[in-house]
């Protein structure tokens, strides 16, 4: 399992919840278990007492996002380090079952955990996962959807750091809204032209009387 996989982990807990839409999907502990995906070994350990949990690390993983998105970039690192320094990894190559032409392991890094309950080794692979987004990339690379009501959580690797929203859903909803505010724009300055054409006109009739 690649590194940059880890970092959607915390996407997909922080936009579980739409907190302007008032929605949050993580409820039940099928929810919980749904977050991990592939990994089922690590979703059976979920219980009831996760969902709780893994809301309190889904705020604080917001939060980074938050702190990254307003430019504070030494915020947004000290609440990862916090949660690094509460839910450690253990770095180890592996292997797997995976196998290359020639049949020899394709070698990997692979975050180990080795949590109490699932709420800490989720939070363990996704700060960690974050982490090495952030290092690599950058912090401003850590972003919050800008198509209102929708501040959804992603990931930029475009090459000219251009991202700006969450899933093309979001950008076409963007791109259709600025285009009809135009429009507005151009329609009222119309207007007033023509509003200020006429007037012009009868102040100029009134003068000739």
């Amino acid at each position: 399992m690649e590194l940059a996989y880890y970092s959607d982990y915390a996407v997909r807990l922080v936009n579980s919840e739409e907190p302007a839409r008032g929605k949050d999907t993580l409820t039940t502990v099928e929810a919980v278990r749904d977050l991990f995906g592939v990994n089922a070994s690590a979703a059976r350990r979920a219980t009831d007492a996760d969902v709780t949990r893994f809301r309190s690390v889904r705020a604080r993983l917001r939060a980074v996002f938050e702190a990254a998105d307003s430019g504070d970039e030494t915020l947004a690192v000290d609440l990862l380090n916090s949660l690094l320094l509460e839910f450690p990894v253990s770095p180890q190559i592996s292997g797997h079952d995976i196998r290359d032409e020639d049949g020899r392991p394709l070698w990997h890094m692979h975050l180990a955990d080795h949590p109490s309950n699932a709420t800490a080794g989720y939070a363990a692979i996704a700060a960690m996962g974050l982490a090495f987004h952030l290092t690599e990339y950058g912090v401003d690379r850590l972003g919050l959807c800008q198509a209102p009501p929708c501040r959804n959580a992603y990931l930029d690797t475009s090459t000219n750091r251009s991202r700006r929203y969450c899933s093309d859903r979001c950008a076409t909803r963007a791109n259709v809204a600025a285009y009809r505010a135009r429009k507005r724009l151009e329609a009222d300055r119309s207007g007033s032209s023509g509003r200020a054409a006429e007037s012009a006109q009868r102040s100029s009739a009134s003068g000739e009387r």
